[in-house]
């Protein structure tokens, strides 16, 4: 399988403010994401993964290395509009990236400045509304939504570009249980349909519905794997400023006490076939 994004010894610091020594954020990170993936990046605030999601399409370039995007070098000026076309960016705020006054008008935006005919646009938006399941609300107004849905019409926008790669930043830290699930339904059907998925999180079920976990840390990489591989390391997560899915966490508290649980039981069906087939429950 071919690399949707390459990172090769990323070196990367904010300017510093007056009188001050600026802290690199990246000193040569490394990493691929392999095309068609869904990916998802957790650490805690200030450890560089949204910094690494802004890299992903160019709105940040390296200080030293290198980031290509399906074979595109992000500091190659040429290549900016093709980039950003190819590589979707979703943020944490839908206020931000709404444009219109009508969900629909809003979702043609980036095609209509991409040049896209205006009979594509129409199908392309069509399309977009359908896979985000918003196509009931195409001539509401977006303020008038919820915040669950205001994040899949961003999305719809982003879709409608027809990008490979959708990088999402904490795309559900505003929303409520019910608007995290509408959205995180919707970014698994779009992997399922070969988009590839950069999800930027906090919230730990999140991660485990992805295949790969990638943990941060001051800038580096703390542990990469399947969910089930990352998630068994608890010390190391805790020692990182990170919870665990609460399933393993209580296996992991059990364990403390003398059991000897599989920590990869990652779901809920996971955890309790686990518990059935211990002595745990006839005691």
């Amino acid at each position: 399988m071919s690399n949707a994004i390459t990172v090769e010894n990323l070196t990367f610091a904010y300017p510093p403010a007056e009188d001050q020594v600026a802290v690199p954020i990246f000193d040569g990170l490394s990493l691929t994401i392999e095309a068609g993936s869904f990916v998802a990046v957790l650490g805690h605030n200030g450890c560089g993964k949204s910094t690494l999601a802004k890299q992903c399409n160019a709105i940040l370039l390296p200080s030293g290395g290198s980031v290509t995007v399906f074979g595109m070098d992000t500091a190659q000026e040429e290549l900016l509009f093709e980039i950003r076309r190819t590589v979707g960016m979703v943020f944490q705020n839908p206020d931000n990236q709404i444009v219109s006054n009508v969900v629909e008008e809003d979702v043609a935006f980036a095609p209509e400045n991409l040049g896209v005919p205006p009979k594509e646009i129409r199908e392309r938006v069509d399309e977009a509304l359908r896979i985000v399941g918003m196509e009931d609300y195409r001539e509401h107004a977006p303020h008038l939504l919820s915040g669950g849905q205001k994040q899949r019409v961003a999305i719809a926008g982003v879709i409608a570009m027809r990008p490979r790669c959708i990088v999402l930043d904490e795309p559900t830290a505003m929303l409520d249980p019910q608007g995290r699930r509408d959205v995180m339904d919707t970014i698994k059907r779009l992997n399922r349909e070969g988009i590839t998925i950069v999800l930027i999180t906090h919230h730990m079920p999140e991660a485990a519905e992805a295949q790969r976990v990638i943990v941060m840390e001051d800038g580096r990489i703390a542990a990469d794997g399947t969910p089930k591989e990352v998630f068994s390391q608890v010390e190391l997560l805790r020692q990182v400023g990170l919870s665990v899915p609460d399933t393993t966490a209580l296996l992991y508290a059990l364990n403390q006490s003398g059991y000897d649980f599989p920590l990869d039981a990652l779901s809920v069906e996971e955890c309790a076939q686990a518990l059935a087939q211990s002595d745990l429950l006839e005691a």
